[in-house]
């Protein structure tokens, strides 16, 4: 066994040159922290390999540099390596970065001293209960009952002083809470806390119902004491009809049924596969192209079709999913729920690969910065949007992925496979 070094200030072709030389019938490399290894040093012990019996590389670290020969290995060339992936513990400190962030109240900002949308906030609830932090999120859930308005619905943005950053009322906001508390129940079957929380359920769900139009789709948002807007958004839709499947499995558990909410989410779901300029046009937008696979709404071969027909148009090969496809915006929550997608449509291999590219997102604290952009012109600085942004949502996104590929938690199946539509509480394997 041997060990060679470089001086500090050596260059990428001088630090190569230390390796050359090695020969013999079997040999192994170990190069530890090889993110920022630079490829020279690489292709020297590729080329050791070329004349010996057996040979082997093994190298460690975390990919955070966008180039060089870790990152290749866990991208682009992945089928030449045997990767191991992000760690139980590595999942734990995400999970940790999200508690941290939660106030007295239960409330669980995006990040320290930012805002808190109910939505998200129901995010990182979920990924709290698939961690087993069932107080924590269970808190997150009582934040909402106490602040819920008489109608069901919650504004779209409070500051952490309880002040209203954004006063409007959003359904798919508004829904969302229906999934989170399925999800506790999944991972806790604590029905007297499902009981507790029902009351909140419900009036969520029928302030939602009373958002449709005529042609029963669900309009996107009003404003307080306004009129609803004229339009729907298939996203919200879509993940909406997913909150009334959830709501209608809570009402059978808790002996209140409403066939009218499962009923709501077919009509939705009609439109989603049959229809979809029932929906206002948003098709920059990423979560377009794989919420209706994510949430149900498409199955089968016609989802597999979706996602294949728009992976060109959002994803960034060895990136992750943009934001919108006229940007170099990859972010790792997109790029997590489209894994959520891949692993609905039966194609978990994807998933794990779209997982995988989250990794230059992830802190060194387990937090996850929100996006990053990918400038066209090589001579331009990869950069954090928005600026230095980590967010309690997106490592909930990577939580909730994690978990749906892996099948770790009670609440796996979440996303992934069709609601029983009636009773579904009777049909869940016993903890």
């Amino acid at each position: 066994m041997s060990a060679r070094t470089w001086n500090r200030s050596a260059d990428a072709s001088q630090q190569g040159s230390t390796l050359a030389g090695l020969h013999a019938d079997y040999i192994l490399f170990l190069l530890d922290e090889s993110g920022g290894i630079p490829d020279a040093v690489m292709a020297t012990a590729e080329a050791a390999l070329a004349s010996c019996q057996e040979g082997h590389i093994v190298q460690a670290g975390n990919p955070t540099h966008l180039e060089g020969p870790l990152y290749r290995a866990c991208t682009g060339e992945r089928r030449l390596w045997h990767v191991t992936e992000i760690t139980a513990d590595e999942v734990v400190e995400t999970a940790e970065s999200i508690a941290a962030l939660q106030l007295p109240s239960g409330m669980i900002p995006w990040f320290p001293g930012g805002h808190c949308d109910p939505w998200n906030h129901v995010e990182t609830a979920i990924a709290l209960d698939i961690m087993g932090r069932r107080d924590s999120a269970l808190a997150a859930y009582h934040w909402l009952a106490n602040i819920q308005h008489n109608d069901g619905s919650w504004f779209n943005y409070y500051m952490p002083a309880g002040d209203i950053e954004d006063a409007k009322l959003d359904t798919n906001v508004t829904a969302y809470i229906a999934a989170g508390v399925w999800a506790h129940w999944l991972c806790t079957r604590d029905t007297k806390a499902v009981i507790d929380l029902w009351p909140t359920v419900r009036a969520a769900l029928d302030f939602v119902m009373g958002m449709r139009r005529e042609d029963g789709m669900v309009l996107w948002a009003r404003e307080v004491d306004a009129k609803p807007w004229d339009y729907a958004l298939l996203t919200g839709s879509s993940s909406i009809r997913h909150a009334l499947h959830c709501g209608a499995a809570i009402a059978d558990l808790v002996g209140e049924p409403h066939p009218e909410w499962t009923a709501a989410a077919d009509v939705i779901d009609r439109s989603i596969n049959g229809n979809l300029t029932a929906f206002e046009p948003k098709d920059r937008w990423a979560m377009d192209w794989y919420y209706p696979v994510m949430t149900g709404a498409m199955t089968g071969v016609r989802a597999k079709a979706r996602l294949a027909e728009g992976w060109d148009k959002f994803v960034l090969d060895d990136r992750g999913v943009r934001c919108v496809n006229d940007e170099q915006w990859v972010t790792a929550a997109e790029t997590s729920e489209c894994a959520i997608a891949h692993v609905a449509a039966g194609d978990r291999e994807t998933a794990k690969e779209l997982l995988l590219w989250t990794l230059p997102h992830r802190r060194d604290d387990g937090a996850y910065w929100t996006g990053i952009v990918y400038p066209t012109d090589p001579d331009k600085t990869i950069v954090h949007f928005p600026a230095d942004e980590y967010s309690a949502y997106t490592a909930a996104a990577v939580i909730m992925a994690a978990d749906a590929i892996s099948g770790g938690s009670p609440a796996s199946r979440l996303f992934t496979v069709p609601m029983v539509r009636r009773n579904a509480h009777l049909q869940v394997a016993p903890l």
